[in-house]
This record gives C-alpha cells, structure tokens and sequence, in this order.
C-alpha cells in the first residue's frame, strides 16, 4: 500500500486491497523511505528504523526530565535499545512502531507542559497573582500541550488505538494541572481546572487531533479514484439538507466498513491465527509473533541444519519482570505518591487496558509494541531509586551502582544472546532450541 501511495498521489485506489482498514499517515511515512531507497527492504523499513532511533532518544529524554538524572535517562536509553520489541518493530514495515513514536512523543511534551505550568504559576507566585481569584491565574497559551495535540492526531492518523492515548493523557493533563494548582496553594484547585483548563484542554485533545485526522486523508479527499472515495449514490443514498458534504460521507462510510472489519475479527466468528495472543500475555512477552522463519536447507551456521528466523519477543531481562515492576510502581504512585511512577503507569495502561475490553478479539503481541517504552522508563526508574540511596551508607550505595551495573550488562547480553533469531541470521537446530525459552514461544 506504501508503495501504492507513492506512485498514486498518495492513495490506495488497488481494489485487490478488498479493505484498507487503517488510515493513511504510517504508510505515507513508508512510502517516504521508498522514494529515496526504491521497493526494496531498505526502503521499506528506512523510516520505521528511523523512528527506531528517535524513540529511543525520546525516552532517555524524556526519563531525564522527570527523573532530573542524566545517569536514570542514560539507563533507560539503553533499556530500549536492547529491547527485542522495540529494536524488530523498528526493523519491520508494520504501523506500530510509528504510534508508538508519536504517542510517547506527545508524552513527552506533556511533561514539558507540567514543567512550564508550574514555571508559570511560579511566577504568578511571586508577582502575588496567586489568590486574586479563588480559582487561580490564567496560564496562557501552553504551547507544549498544543503539541501534545497535534502529536496525537498524528498517531491517531495512523491508527486507530491513538484514541487511547487522547482519553487517557486528557485525563492526566488534568490530573496534573489541579496538583500543580494545589501546590501552590490555590483556593479552589479543581474549580480552577474545570474554569481554566478544561476548555483548552478538550480544544488541544478533542478538535486538534480530528483536524490532524482528516489531514492525513487529504490525497484521499483530492482523488477521484481512491478507495471509497465516492460512495454516495452507491452504498449511501442522496444527501440530504442536515448532512455534510458528500466526501465526508463518504469518508465516514469508508471508516464504519474498517470500523466492521476489526469488531467482526473475533475468535468466535471463526477467526484464529497460530501466532495470536490475548492481552494478558502481552506484559511478560509469553507468546511472541514468529514474523517469518525457514529451517530447510539453510546454510550458514556450520551444522547440517540451520534455522533463520524473525520473532517479535521482549528481552526477557525486562519483559519477564514487568509484573513485579508495575506492583512497584503502582505502590510508589499511589502509596507514596511519586507523580513519576503515576505518569508513566498512565502511558502504559493506555497502551494496555483498552484491549482487555474484547478479549474475543484477534489480537497479536505486536499489538503491544507501545508498552516497551513505558516499562523501560518504569524499569529505570527502579534502578534510579536503587542506585540513589543518600541516606545510606556508602557501602550501600556502592552495592546499589553494582546491582543497577550487573542488570544492565545481564539485559545487553540477554538481547545479545536472542539477536540472531531476531534478525534471521542462521544458527543451528540446537541454538535455536536453547533460545525458545518457553513452550508459548513456539
């Protein structure tokens, strides 16, 4: 499809596509790599490994601000980089990995936005603005939160799951906004919120995102050719007076038959695929997705039988702990009130919760490739708190340098170990037997 949209104004029209069941941004992003580098393995995978590599800068950038430690946000950028899941979704033409870009980059413009609100409220402090009214000063324009919006609708126009993401950081903005006007003593924090910032808030996560939207779908709009694009008169009657134009009709008819597809791909319509999984198996990474593999007459390894394989698969150091990790996080939210913890336990759940809600549904662990960014920022955080102990002595502190040391060197030998059977590279029978480490993952 990317390569359709390159060389077709940038719409599918290919009716052997039956139905493109997801909006056009990711792989107008695809297509980008194929101008430069052809239909070609490179070129198809050009920008998601780009958008690899700018993720995993995103969250050492990210954890560095809300940890206020570079050595918590060097750690957690390398906890990406040996993540199995981030490092093959970065190598593969599927969507994920471009949602999951925008959405933890919309994140991170949040907690910028939380830095600059308080800033703000801090100079209101000391210019005695404070309690002029029982609800608070005015913040102006917050321009991080509007990119925040607009980060969003990107990944909402490249697929459907960034609708969790709007409700879920609408929700934390706010969240974060009467704490910020709590702390700083506001007479009424949440009547201040609701008259100040709710407004705001539902223009930057409400119109900004469909606006983004409806943008991605203007080659769409532009074509007389594309998929669905003149569906009235058709599948859709006449418009009437009340209606809107005929090419959002259009538009919204093409949605509601994508809308069909995914809520009919359920297990009880007769759909199953070997390689699916339902969402409770997704945090310690259980059963992977094989994306492809060929064990017959493969050369390569130096034994009389190789196997080349690319399995989507969490880095065990990291994934197999994710239980353990989230219990501690959560305590720390919700017990001793980190915001740091609460934050990020936000951006996973949102990438997690939603899918619990139709368990009956084909569902796959790529599906999950937004969580990686948010457990290793959790996990980074973990080994902050370890390798930060001021009040002890120092021989504790030096045990906690060389536990947080021995976790990291486990977890880049550990991806080390698995790289092969990440990247198709050739490895005998027996290796490949030693590296399926659970029964699920075959």
């Amino acid at each position: 499809q990317a390569w359709q949209l390159l060389h077709n104004f940038g719409v599918e029209d290919n009716p052997g596509f039956g139905l493109v069941v997801h909006p056009p941004l990711g792989k107008q992003l695809m297509a980008a790599g194929e101008a430069v580098f052809g239909y070609t393995g490179l070129g198809w995978r050009f920008s998601g490994a780009v958008c690899g590599v700018i993720l995993a800068a995103l969250v050492m950038r990210i954890v560095r601000r809300i940890s206020r430690s570079t050595l918590i946000g060097t750690m957690a950028g390398v906890l990406m980089i040996v993540d199995g899941v981030s490092f093959v979704s970065s190598r593969t033409a599927l969507l994920d990995v471009f949602m999951t870009l925008f959405a933890v980059a919309a994140f991170g413009a949040l907690m910028v936005d939380r830095d600059d609100v308080r800033r703000r409220l801090d100079t209101a402090l000391w210019e005695g603005r404070i309690a002029e009214t029982p609800w608070g000063p005015r913040l102006g324009v917050r321009w991080w939160r509007f990119g925040a919006g607009v980060l969003l609708g990107l990944a909402c126009a490249t697929k459907w799951s960034g609708l969790y993401y709007v409700a879920f950081f609408g929700v934390m903005t706010l969240a974060m906004d009467v704490s910020a006007r709590r702390a700083y003593r506001v007479p009424r924090p949440w009547m201040g919120v609701l008259r100040r910032d709710t407004g705001p808030a539902a223009y930057v996560f409400g119109l900004i995102p469909l606006g983004l939207y409806l943008l991605a779908y203007a080659p769409w709009f532009a074509s007389e050719t594309a998929v669905n694009r003149h569906e009235v008169g058709q599948s859709i009657g006449p418009r009437q007076w009340w209606q809107p134009p005929d090419a959002i009709r259009s538009l919204w008819h093409y949605t509601y038959k994508a809308y069909h597809f995914h809520s009919t791909l359920t297990n009880s319509a007769g759909n199953h695929h070997p390689w699916e999984s339902k969402p409770w198996t997704w945090p310690m990474s259980l059963r992977p997705v094989l994306y492809a593999i060929d064990n017959q007459d493969v050369p390569g390894c130096g034994a009389a039988s190789c196997v080349k394989a690319v399995l989507l698969v969490g880095t065990p150091t990291m994934w197999f702990l994710a239980i353990p990790v989230l219990l501690y996080a959560l305590w720390r939210a919700v017990v001793r009130r980190d915001w740091r913890y609460a934050v990020v336990l936000v951006g996973y759940f949102a990438g997690w919760l939603p899918w619990l809600a139709n368990i009956d549904r084909q569902m796959y662990f790529f599906y999950a490739v937004p969580l990686a960014p948010f457990l290793m920022m959790a996990i980074a955080l973990i080994l902050g708190d370890i390798v930060y102990q001021p009040t002890r002595s120092a021989e504790r502190r030096t045990l906690g340098v060389m536990v947080a040391s021995c976790y990291l060197a486990l977890a880049v030998t550990n991806f080390a170990w698995l790289f092969p059977i990440m990247t198709g590279l050739p490895v005998s029978q027996m290796t490949w037997n030693m590296e399926m480490w659970l029964p699920s993952w075959r």
